[in-house]
């Protein structure tokens, strides 16, 4: 990951050298960043106008779905800008209803319509085929867990290791599991169903925010400054329409393979709320007030993806 950082800032420093660069420096501000707004919807519309050529409209609004859900994180960073710290308890609670919303989205959006899915192409075979695709998510995030570098959401403190150290670790780790969710958000908009896609991206959406926050509020203790977090947090979420793409065109391209690219999103996301989401709201003893947060949020979600499909 360090070798990673070492590269990316010989390359910005190679960019701060280019002519170019210097030119759009030395414009005004209002219209430096209206150059620099121009480039960047100049870009989006090469970029969306080519996918939508090679794979056609579900692609373009899966991506879109996904884009919008990862930028929940940046959302939830903002109250790192007016706040330098937020009870343990409206954390713990905000922890989770992400929690629940995650175990509906998972239960009603992914393993409900994809063994529906799974039946249709493999008859009488579909949970069998789901159920194969959710160890193969779960132990996916395992290795992941194992291999990559990364620290969980308990271990961001100061102890030992230096505090930024800790957090770039921690960072990463949120990197990581977003990867899984905007990959899930991508395969259930692949199926065709656009509605159950809105409720998967609702549901990744609003588990984003505490993330965002707990990305944020470490960075801003350490000295950063409020914006700058906020962008990083940010930037943590947007892995997630890389995800999306490759589940979606995947899906698309491959459509035999929806249960398992369903199940496998399903066991994936399953590991994240298991592994890290619980057990944080818990890691200072029982939490009875997360405890029913999960339970609204799930409840909650419930409800939205029966209104809204």
């Amino acid at each position: 990951m360090f070798k990673l950082q070492s590269y990316l800032a010989y390359q910005f420093l190679r960019l701060q050298g280019h002519p170019r660069y210097q030119q759009l420096m030395d414009l005004p501000d209002i219209q430096r960043w209206g150059v620099i707004a121009g480039l960047f919807t100049l870009l989006q519309a090469f970029i969306f106008g080519l996918i939508y050529l090679i794979f056609g409209k579900i692609v373009v609004i899966g991506l879109i779905a996904s884009i919008l859900a990862g930028l929940a994180t940046g959302a939830g960073a903002l109250p790192a800008v007016f706040l330098t710290h937020v009870s343990t308890r409206v954390f713990n609670s905000l922890l989770g209803a992400a929690a629940g919303v995650m175990l509906a989205a998972t239960a009603f959006s992914l393993l409900v319509p994809g063994i529906d899915y799974g039946n249709q192409i493999w008859p009488d075979q579909g949970l069998w085929v789901v159920a194969a695709g959710v160890i193969v998510g779960a132990l996916f995030l395992h290795l992941a867990d194992e291999k990559l570098p990364h620290l969980h959401f308990d271990s961001v403190s100061t102890d030992g290791m230096d505090s930024l150290q800790k957090i770039s670790l921690f960072i990463f780790a949120i990197t990581i599991h977003n990867f899984p969710e905007g990959m899930s958000v991508g395969v259930s908009y692949g199926s065709g169903d656009t509605d159950n896609g809105l409720v998967l991206a609702i549901a990744i959406a609003l588990q984003n925010i505490p993330e965002g926050l707990a990305v944020a509020l470490p960075l801003v203790g350490l000295g950063y400054d409020k914006w700058r977090a906020v962008g990083i947090a940010t930037l943590t979420g947007l892995v997630e329409p890389i995800g999306g793409l490759l589940g979606i065109t995947m899906v698309t391209l491959f459509s035999s393979i929806l249960p398992i690219a369903m199940g496998f999103a399903a066991g994936a996301m399953l590991f994240v709320i298991s592994e890290e989401i619980i057990p944080e709201t818990h890691g200072q003893g029982r939490s009875r007030i997360a405890t029913f947060a999960l339970i609204a949020g799930f409840v909650v979600m419930m409800i939205l993806d029966r209104l809204l499909t």
